[in-house]
Protein backbone atom coordinates (compact mmCIF):
# COMPACT_ATOMS: atom_id res chain seq x y z
CA UNK A 1 0.00 0.00 0.00
CA UNK A 2 1.58 3.28 -1.10
CA UNK A 3 -0.98 5.57 0.45
CA UNK A 4 -4.40 5.41 2.09
CA UNK A 5 -6.63 7.95 3.79
CA UNK A 6 -9.96 7.70 5.57
CA UNK A 7 -12.39 10.37 6.76
CA UNK A 8 -16.17 10.91 6.96
CA UNK A 9 -16.95 7.47 5.45
CA UNK A 10 -14.67 8.21 2.49
CA UNK A 11 -11.68 5.96 1.90
CA UNK A 12 -9.04 6.42 -0.80
CA UNK A 13 -5.99 4.28 -1.44
CA UNK A 14 -3.14 3.91 -3.92
CA UNK A 15 -1.68 0.44 -3.97
CA UNK A 16 1.05 -1.44 -5.84
CA UNK A 17 1.89 -5.14 -5.73
CA UNK A 18 5.21 -5.91 -7.40
CA UNK A 19 4.45 -9.66 -7.52
CA UNK A 20 0.69 -10.07 -7.04
CA UNK A 21 -0.80 -13.43 -6.12
CA UNK A 22 -4.43 -14.01 -7.09
CA UNK A 23 -5.00 -15.86 -3.81
CA UNK A 24 -4.54 -12.56 -1.98
CA UNK A 25 -7.44 -10.91 -3.83
CA UNK A 26 -10.80 -12.14 -2.60
CA UNK A 27 -14.35 -11.26 -3.60
CA UNK A 28 -15.64 -8.39 -1.49
CA UNK A 29 -18.76 -6.30 -1.02
CA UNK A 30 -18.81 -2.72 0.20
CA UNK A 31 -21.56 -0.73 1.88
CA UNK A 32 -20.41 2.22 -0.23
CA UNK A 33 -19.86 3.12 -3.86
CA UNK A 34 -16.43 2.53 -5.34
CA UNK A 35 -14.47 4.12 -8.18
CA UNK A 36 -11.56 1.89 -9.18
CA UNK A 37 -8.81 3.19 -11.46
CA UNK A 38 -6.53 0.57 -13.02
CA UNK A 39 -3.07 1.97 -13.72
CA UNK A 40 -1.18 -1.11 -14.90
CA UNK A 41 -0.80 -4.84 -14.55
CA UNK A 42 -2.13 -8.09 -15.95
CA UNK A 43 -5.59 -8.62 -14.51
CA UNK A 44 -9.31 -8.73 -15.13
CA UNK A 45 -12.19 -7.65 -12.92
CA UNK A 46 -15.20 -9.73 -11.92
CA UNK A 47 -18.41 -7.89 -11.04
CA UNK A 48 -21.52 -9.96 -10.32
CA UNK A 49 -20.77 -12.53 -13.00
CA UNK A 50 -19.47 -10.10 -15.63
CA UNK A 51 -15.79 -10.27 -16.59
CA UNK A 52 -13.99 -7.06 -17.56
CA UNK A 53 -10.52 -7.44 -19.14
CA UNK A 54 -8.43 -4.56 -17.83
CA UNK A 55 -6.31 -2.36 -20.07
CA UNK A 56 -4.03 0.33 -18.73
CA UNK A 57 -5.80 3.49 -17.61
CA UNK A 58 -9.31 2.07 -17.34
CA UNK A 59 -11.94 2.84 -14.71
CA UNK A 60 -14.72 0.81 -13.09
CA UNK A 61 -17.56 1.75 -10.78
CA UNK A 62 -19.42 -0.38 -8.24
CA UNK A 63 -22.51 0.60 -6.28
CA UNK A 64 -23.19 -0.51 -2.69
CA UNK A 65 -23.48 -4.30 -2.29
CA UNK A 66 -22.20 -5.01 -5.81
CA UNK A 67 -19.79 -7.92 -5.40
CA UNK A 68 -16.43 -7.55 -7.14
CA UNK A 69 -12.95 -9.04 -7.34
CA UNK A 70 -9.69 -8.45 -9.17
CA UNK A 71 -8.47 -11.64 -10.83
CA UNK A 72 -4.70 -11.61 -11.31
CA UNK A 73 -3.61 -13.24 -14.54
CA UNK A 74 0.17 -12.68 -14.45
CA UNK A 75 2.77 -11.79 -11.84
CA UNK A 76 3.70 -8.39 -13.27
CA UNK A 77 3.46 -5.16 -11.29
CA UNK A 78 -0.16 -4.39 -10.38
CA UNK A 79 -0.99 -0.73 -9.60
CA UNK A 80 -4.38 0.81 -8.92
CA UNK A 81 -6.32 3.51 -7.10
CA UNK A 82 -9.65 2.99 -5.38
CA UNK A 83 -12.06 5.45 -3.79
CA UNK A 84 -15.02 4.44 -1.61
CA UNK A 85 -17.72 6.91 -0.65
CA UNK A 86 -21.35 6.88 0.54
CA UNK A 87 -24.08 7.11 -2.08
CA UNK A 88 -25.35 10.18 -0.25
CA UNK A 89 -22.03 12.04 -0.67
CA UNK A 90 -23.29 14.58 -3.23
CA UNK A 91 -26.82 15.00 -1.86
CA UNK A 92 -26.03 18.49 -0.60
CA UNK A 93 -25.53 19.79 -4.15
CA UNK A 94 -27.42 17.15 -6.14
CA UNK A 95 -30.57 16.05 -4.27
CA UNK A 96 -31.94 14.44 -7.48
CA UNK A 97 -28.97 12.06 -7.66
CA UNK A 98 -27.87 12.87 -11.20
CA UNK A 99 -24.19 12.69 -10.30
CA UNK A 100 -24.61 9.12 -9.06
CA UNK A 101 -26.97 7.95 -11.80
CA UNK A 102 -24.28 5.68 -13.27
CA UNK A 103 -24.20 3.84 -9.95
CA UNK A 104 -27.93 3.62 -9.30
CA UNK A 105 -29.49 3.14 -12.75
CA UNK A 106 -27.49 0.15 -13.97
CA UNK A 107 -28.42 -3.48 -13.89
CA UNK A 108 -26.37 -5.53 -11.47
CA UNK A 109 -22.91 -6.18 -12.92
CA UNK A 110 -23.56 -4.23 -16.12
CA UNK A 111 -21.79 -1.19 -17.61
CA UNK A 112 -19.26 -1.08 -14.80
CA UNK A 113 -16.25 -0.21 -16.92
CA UNK A 114 -15.34 2.97 -18.76
CA UNK A 115 -12.61 3.14 -21.39
CA UNK A 116 -10.29 5.89 -22.62
CA UNK A 117 -12.76 6.51 -25.44
CA UNK A 118 -15.39 7.55 -22.88
CA UNK A 119 -13.44 9.34 -20.14
CA UNK A 120 -10.44 11.64 -19.97
CA UNK A 121 -8.20 9.05 -18.29
CA UNK A 122 -5.13 11.31 -17.91
CA UNK A 123 -7.35 13.75 -16.00
CA UNK A 124 -8.85 10.94 -13.90
CA UNK A 125 -5.38 9.65 -12.98
CA UNK A 126 -4.25 13.20 -12.14
CA UNK A 127 -7.26 13.64 -9.84
CA UNK A 128 -6.49 10.37 -8.03
CA UNK A 129 -2.81 11.26 -7.70
CA UNK A 130 -3.64 14.65 -6.22
CA UNK A 131 -6.13 13.13 -3.77
CA UNK A 132 -3.36 10.84 -2.55
CA UNK A 133 -0.79 13.63 -2.23
CA UNK A 134 0.57 14.35 1.21
CA UNK A 135 -0.80 17.49 2.86
CA UNK A 136 -2.59 18.67 5.94
CA UNK A 137 -5.83 16.90 6.86
CA UNK A 138 -7.85 19.94 5.80
CA UNK A 139 -6.08 20.26 2.44
CA UNK A 140 -6.44 16.56 1.71
CA UNK A 141 -10.11 16.44 2.67
CA UNK A 142 -10.80 19.47 0.50
CA UNK A 143 -8.94 17.84 -2.40
CA UNK A 144 -10.81 14.55 -2.07
CA UNK A 145 -14.24 16.19 -1.87
CA UNK A 146 -13.74 18.55 -4.82
CA UNK A 147 -12.00 15.97 -7.00
CA UNK A 148 -14.65 13.35 -6.26
CA UNK A 149 -17.34 15.74 -7.49
CA UNK A 150 -15.34 16.21 -10.70
CA UNK A 151 -15.00 12.44 -11.17
CA UNK A 152 -18.72 11.88 -10.59
CA UNK A 153 -19.55 14.58 -13.11
CA UNK A 154 -17.25 12.97 -15.71
CA UNK A 155 -18.73 9.52 -15.10
CA UNK A 156 -22.38 10.63 -15.13
CA UNK A 157 -21.93 12.58 -18.37
CA UNK A 158 -20.26 9.61 -20.05
CA UNK A 159 -22.92 7.22 -18.79
CA UNK A 160 -25.71 9.38 -20.25
CA UNK A 161 -24.09 9.17 -23.67
CA UNK A 162 -24.23 5.39 -23.62
CA UNK A 163 -27.04 3.33 -25.01
CA UNK A 164 -29.29 3.00 -21.99
CA UNK A 165 -30.68 -0.37 -23.09
CA UNK A 166 -28.82 -2.94 -21.04
CA UNK A 167 -28.05 -6.26 -22.69
CA UNK A 168 -29.68 -9.39 -21.32
CA UNK A 169 -26.98 -11.54 -19.68
CA UNK A 170 -25.77 -14.27 -22.01
CA UNK A 171 -23.20 -16.29 -20.10
CA UNK A 172 -24.07 -19.08 -17.68
CA UNK A 173 -22.22 -17.21 -14.96
CA UNK A 174 -24.27 -14.05 -15.43
CA UNK A 175 -27.54 -15.96 -15.43
CA UNK A 176 -26.58 -17.85 -12.28
CA UNK A 177 -25.54 -14.72 -10.37
CA UNK A 178 -28.74 -12.87 -11.29
CA UNK A 179 -30.87 -15.82 -10.22
CA UNK A 180 -29.07 -16.11 -6.88
CA UNK A 181 -29.67 -12.41 -6.27
CA UNK A 182 -33.36 -12.78 -7.08
CA UNK A 183 -33.62 -15.38 -4.29
CA UNK A 184 -31.03 -13.94 -1.95
CA UNK A 185 -33.24 -13.78 1.15
CA UNK A 186 -35.20 -16.98 0.46
CA UNK A 187 -34.70 -20.27 2.27
CA UNK A 188 -32.35 -21.70 -0.35
CA UNK A 189 -29.52 -24.20 -0.57
CA UNK A 190 -26.71 -24.76 -3.06
CA UNK A 191 -28.18 -28.12 -4.23
CA UNK A 192 -31.53 -26.40 -4.85
CA UNK A 193 -29.86 -23.59 -6.80
CA UNK A 194 -27.83 -26.10 -8.82
CA UNK A 195 -30.96 -28.10 -9.65
CA UNK A 196 -32.60 -25.00 -11.15
CA UNK A 197 -29.81 -24.92 -13.77
CA UNK A 198 -29.68 -28.73 -14.22
CA UNK A 199 -26.20 -28.81 -12.70
CA UNK A 200 -24.62 -30.84 -9.95
CA UNK A 201 -23.69 -28.85 -6.83
CA UNK A 202 -20.00 -29.16 -7.73
CA UNK A 203 -20.59 -27.92 -11.30
CA UNK A 204 -22.70 -25.06 -9.97
CA UNK A 205 -20.05 -24.13 -7.42
CA UNK A 206 -17.30 -24.15 -10.03
CA UNK A 207 -19.25 -21.90 -12.43
CA UNK A 208 -20.23 -19.57 -9.60
CA UNK A 209 -16.65 -19.19 -8.39
CA UNK A 210 -15.45 -18.52 -11.93
CA UNK A 211 -18.08 -15.78 -12.27
CA UNK A 212 -17.70 -14.08 -8.88
CA UNK A 213 -14.43 -15.19 -7.34
CA UNK A 214 -16.24 -16.67 -4.34
CA UNK A 215 -18.04 -19.86 -3.33
CA UNK A 216 -21.86 -19.62 -3.51
CA UNK A 217 -22.52 -19.63 0.22
CA UNK A 218 -19.73 -17.16 0.96
CA UNK A 219 -21.26 -14.79 -1.59
CA UNK A 220 -24.80 -15.24 -0.25
CA UNK A 221 -23.71 -14.72 3.35
CA UNK A 222 -21.75 -11.54 2.62
CA UNK A 223 -24.66 -10.13 0.61
CA UNK A 224 -27.12 -10.91 3.39
CA UNK A 225 -24.87 -9.39 6.05
CA UNK A 226 -24.40 -6.20 4.02
CA UNK A 227 -28.16 -5.88 3.57
CA UNK A 228 -28.75 -6.54 7.28
CA UNK A 229 -26.29 -3.82 8.28
CA UNK A 230 -28.14 -1.33 6.10
CA UNK A 231 -31.44 -2.29 7.73
CA UNK A 232 -29.92 -1.80 11.17
CA UNK A 233 -28.93 1.69 10.12
CA UNK A 234 -32.51 2.34 9.09
CA UNK A 235 -33.81 1.42 12.55
CA UNK A 236 -34.61 -2.29 12.28
CA UNK A 237 -33.92 -4.37 15.35
CA UNK A 238 -31.19 -7.00 15.06
CA UNK A 239 -33.83 -9.74 15.08
CA UNK A 240 -35.86 -8.03 12.36
CA UNK A 241 -32.78 -7.44 10.21
CA UNK A 242 -31.73 -11.07 10.54
CA UNK A 243 -35.14 -12.46 9.63
CA UNK A 244 -35.73 -10.11 6.70
CA UNK A 245 -32.32 -10.89 5.20
CA UNK A 246 -32.66 -14.66 5.14
CA UNK A 247 -31.13 -15.68 8.47
CA UNK A 248 -33.50 -18.18 10.02
CA UNK A 249 -31.33 -18.67 13.09
CA UNK A 250 -30.48 -15.52 15.05
CA UNK A 251 -27.46 -16.99 16.82
CA UNK A 252 -25.90 -17.91 13.46
CA UNK A 253 -26.59 -14.39 12.22
CA UNK A 254 -25.05 -12.88 15.35
CA UNK A 255 -21.85 -14.92 14.99
CA UNK A 256 -21.52 -14.26 11.26
CA UNK A 257 -22.18 -10.54 11.66
CA UNK A 258 -19.67 -10.16 14.50
CA UNK A 259 -17.00 -12.08 12.61
CA UNK A 260 -17.52 -10.14 9.35
CA UNK A 261 -17.86 -6.60 10.71
CA UNK A 262 -15.87 -6.86 13.93
CA UNK A 263 -18.77 -5.70 16.09
CA UNK A 264 -22.10 -7.17 17.17
CA UNK A 265 -25.37 -6.26 15.39
CA UNK A 266 -26.65 -4.75 18.64
CA UNK A 267 -23.84 -2.20 18.78
CA UNK A 268 -24.48 1.26 17.33
CA UNK A 269 -24.12 1.22 13.51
Amino acid sequence: MLDEYYFDDIYIRHAVDEHPDDRDFTMHIHEQCEIYFFVSGNAEYLVEGSVYPLSEKSLLIMRPAEAHKARIIGNGRYERYALNFPLSFADFIDPEGQLTSAFTQRQLGKSNMFSADELDMPLAEKLFAEMCSIGSDYERQLSVKTHLITLLDMISRSYKLRNQTENIPRSNGERIVLYVNSRLFDDISVPELAKHFYLSPSQFGRLFRQATGAAPWEYITKKRLTAAKEKLRRGFSAQQAAESCGFGDYSSFYRAYTKHFGCSPTEKN
